[in-house]
């Protein structure tokens, strides 16, 4: 327990110099608090996927790539012991945040041409009632590399780690239609 607050502090300083070289922004550059975000535009480089609401997504086409601020999510929920517990709170957390990922989609200049979104992740449980649909990278190579580098990601969240449970989970990329998204979260003043 020890070794993983010292691990997640020095990440917590080191976080900001990450930042600094992605091309990652805040959804509320202004209220860097709110959200659990951190996002970038990117042209999709996978197989053509067709999305149950009739969205193709091909390659090249323009996509809002999603990032969770995980070492925010993980002091945050670092105190919880309870696996399940700790799910919840980060789904809630998640769901709390999509409008404001409508909302920065509905603002951006590239409005028009940003077809979706899209994240990777080894955490393939708990995305359908958020409106997101899984899809298996079809790169080995790709999915290796970000096995690897989502592994000490994964390592500092759960509680038991063992080979068996490192070896099941496999990277998935989630989307979902910017349709959608702004269907399910659009705020209506």
């Amino acid at each position: 327990m020890l070794v993983r607050l010292v691990i997640l502090n020095i990440w917590k300083y080191l976080d900001p110099i990450y930042f600094s070289f992605t091309r990652l922004q805040y959804l509320c550059p202004d209220r860097k608090g709110e959200g659990v975000f951190r996002v970038r535009l990117t042209k999709y480089k996978g197989k053509e996927v067709l999305l149950s609401d009739g969205i193709m997504i091909c390659k090249n086409d323009l996509l809002l790539k999603i990032h969770l601020h995980n070492v925010r999510l993980m002091q945050d929920f670092s105190y919880i012991k309870n696996e399940l517990s700790k799910g919840r709170g980060v789904f809630r957390r998640v769901m709390n945040s999509m409008p404001l990922l409508a909302e920065f989609i509905d603002n951006h200049p590239e409005k028009s041409k940003i077809k979706g979104i899209i994240g990777i992740t080894l955490i393939n449980k708990g995305f359908r009632p958020l409106g997101f649909e899984c899809v298996l990278p079809e790169s080995k190579l790709y999915s290796w590399f970000k096995k690897t580098s989502q592994i000490p990601i994964y390592l500092l969240t759960c509680s038991k780690i063992s080979i068996a449970h490192i070896k099941k989970h496999h990277p998935v990329y989630l989307m979902m239609s910017k349709e959608r998204l702004m269907e399910k979260y659009k705020r209506t003043v």
